[in-house]
């Protein structure tokens, strides 16, 4: 797609009032929450088996949507037709849930499974090193707790965004990339569709990832994942 500058109203940074609402809210679906120790794995099945036997884009990748117009490249903004060359991110920023929050880069573990970023830190995001850097043509693969022993973590609500919401994803060359969301689907980890949300329809695709549903307490694990199904709509130097 052509590059657009983003809606002020999805991709700016949080107003102050919307940043202090987030503690409140927090706190508020704590009293809901059994915080649990979360291991090295983010319960997330290995992407890179999955890009690897991936099927035919055609079938497997999310739909986008057809009626909307091709939007327009900007004089001060990259093209992102063919999405954009590789950049490590640097901060990930979702208005809609108060997410203001930096990256740092995870590897497959030894079980398999992606790691989870560290559980002592509440407010970091992780992205897959070997996948996609946001922006770049492919599937970006971002992942971030819900929670931990400690309280709630980064990716708290991300089950709450709708299709339409923005995703904000700013880059170590100083760009900064915006998805929008297409869906957001809840999978149980005994059965996740590696195939559909890995795939490479050969455009720049963003998948937020994070634990969901029903906590274990036996395998001290949720039952489910959480995943935001979004793709880029612009771009612009920061």
């Amino acid at each position: 797609m052509a590059a657009q500058q983003p809606s002020d109203s999805d991709s700016a940074s949080p107003a102050p009032g919307r940043s202090l609402l987030w503690p409140a809210v927090a706190v508020g679906l704590g009293f809901l929450l059994v915080y649990n120790s979360i291991d090295a794995s983010a319960g997330v099945p290995p992407p890179v088996a999955a890009l690897a036997s991936a099927p035919a884009p055609a079938v497997t990748a999310p739909a986008l949507p057809s009626s909307s117009p091709t939007p327009k490249p900007s004089a001060s903004a990259p093209a992102v037709d063919h999405g954009l060359p590789r950049s490590e991110p640097e901060r990930i920023r979702i208005k809609k849930i108060a997410v203001d929050a930096p990256f740092t880069p995870l590897a497959i573990g030894p079980s398999g499974r992606l790691d989870a970023p560290p559980a002592n830190d509440m407010n970091l995001a992780g992205w897959f090193k070997d996948g996609a850097t946001p922006g770049e043509r492919g599937t970006s693969v971002v992942a971030g707790h819900v929670d931990t022993k400690t309280g709630p973590a980064v990716f708290l609500l991300l089950s709450t965004l709708k299709a339409g919401n923005k995703v904000s994803i700013t880059r170590e060359d100083g760009i900064d990339t915006v998805f929008k969301v297409d869906s957001v689907e809840t999978f149980s980890k005994a059965d996740f569709p590696n195939d559909r949300v890995y795939a490479d329809n050969g455009t720049a695709q963003l998948r937020l990832i994070t634990c969901g549903g029903e906590f274990d307490k036996k395998k001290k694990d949720y039952k489910d994942n959480v995943v935001v199904f979004a793709h880029m709509v612009g771009a612009r130097n920061s």
